[in-house]
């Protein structure tokens, strides 16, 4: 059962329901969305409003596997919901609350809850975890990583499948790092540099809080994450958030109260929405650096994804969805059972701790055609 069907969630459903034997159902409140979802694959669709108190722990009820891809400011209460229903779950709805809190309460449960499991935080993750184990030692970590329009149109240059309101809030949520072992919290759209990357051209790199559960699971002393975007976006997004235009306390303005972020989500949807026939890709660096042999060692991985020009689907969606998609078959098959102590809360870097797991996710994103390029390099004798 998948909850949410956005441009993410629904590409979620319909790739799930051509999977030989899954019989999916996805639940949205939107019934545009749900319709269209079933019309493109065999989903069978219900309505609902999933904001209401307790109205996922019942639907959930007839799952054998819950995948969340619900807006942010709902993703934890409904991951709390599906635990206490005892269903396993693959969530990518990006929320701001620590899901290890949940984490006792998934084991008492004996459920797996795989959290925070798209492209980054998600793949990201898994391949930074991979590309660790190559080295002796692991000393810095940086990933890079956006989702971009293809035509760059004034005056954002930029387009998401995502709510204004979830993107906003990676522009305003503080962004925490690792620098030589210690935890620094930098403000989002800080450090900007630009980054020349191939195929891409230039684009420019900022602060965000895409690490996560990475501070907890890899020892990597310095560990940086980055959204990339086409030059001058920070600026701009800076420029709205200290104007107070992305705040959420209300004010009262004529009689009525209103919160400043829902009329910026607001008036931004139509300018950066993504529409069909647009073209996008996404974009995605991972490197680790340290020692191997006695000598400064460094481990890659690029990501280059487009829209989909057949199906029409956008990378973005692609490369969030899939390696939820993957991990939701890999708790159907059974593959979790090979994971020593699988019940709780567990996060995608720790998936590549299994070599059977990661390469099934692997050739899974293979044969949907998002190719993964590693590379490495090694510092000379001098």
């Amino acid at each position: 059962m998948v909850l949410g069907g956005g441009l993410v969630g629904g590409f979620i459903a319909r790739t799930l329901a051509v999977q030989d034997g899954a019989a999916v159902s996805l639940v949205d409140r939107d019934r545009e969305a749900l319709t269209a979802a079933a019309a493109a694959a065999p989903v069978a669709i219900r309505s609902g409003d999933l904001s209401q108190p307790g109205a996922v722990g019942k639907v959930v009820d007839d799952a054998d596997v819950v995948v969340g891809a619900l807006p942010g400011h709902l993703g934890y209460r409904a991951l709390e919901q599906i635990i206490a229903a005892g269903k396993p779950v693959v969530d990518i709805s990006f929320f701001g609350e620590d899901a290890r809190a949940l984490d006792e309460a998934a084991r008492q449960r004996g459920v797996t809850a795989v959290v925070d499991c798209g492209v980054m935080p998600g793949l990201g993750g898994m391949l930074a975890a991979h590309l660790a184990t190559r080295l002796d030692e692991a000393l810095e970590l940086r990933i890079l990583v956006g989702g971009l329009p293809v035509e760059r149109r004034w005056p954002l240059e930029y387009r998401a499948p995502f709510s204004p309101a979830d993107v906003i809030e990676e522009y305003t949520r503080p962004a925490r790092i690792r620098i030589n072992g210690g935890l620094v919290t930098q403000p989002a759209l800080s450090d900007v540099e630009l980054i020349d990357l191939p195929q891409v051209g230039t684009l420019e790199a900022f602060n965000t809080d895409g690490l996560r559960s990475l501070l907890h699971t890899l020892a990597i002393p310095t560990m940086v994450e980055k959204t990339l975007r086409w030059p001058g976006h920070a600026a701009k997004m800076r420029l709205l958030r200290d104007l107070g235009l992305f705040g959420t306390e209300p004010l009262e303005l004529d009689g009525t109260t209103i919160q400043p972020l829902k009329v910026t989500a607001r008036l931004l949807d139509g300018v950066w929405r993504l529409r069909p026939g647009m073209r996008e890709f996404t974009v995605m660096r991972v490197e680790v650096s340290g020692v191997r042999g006695g000598r400064h060692h460094w481990e890659r991985c690029d990501l280059l994804d487009y829209t989909d020009e057949q199906s029409g689907d956008f990378s973005m969606a692609r490369t969030t969805g899939w390696p939820a998609v993957l991990a939701a078959l890999a708790l159907a098959s059974g593959r979790f059972a090979a994971l020593q102590d699988h019940a709780g809360i567990r996060f995608p870097e720790q998936l590549a701790q299994d070599d059977e797991l990661l390469g099934f996710i692997q050739d899974g994103l293979a044969r949907a055609g998002i190719a993964l390029s590693f590379s490495s390099r090694q510092a000379d004798h001098s």
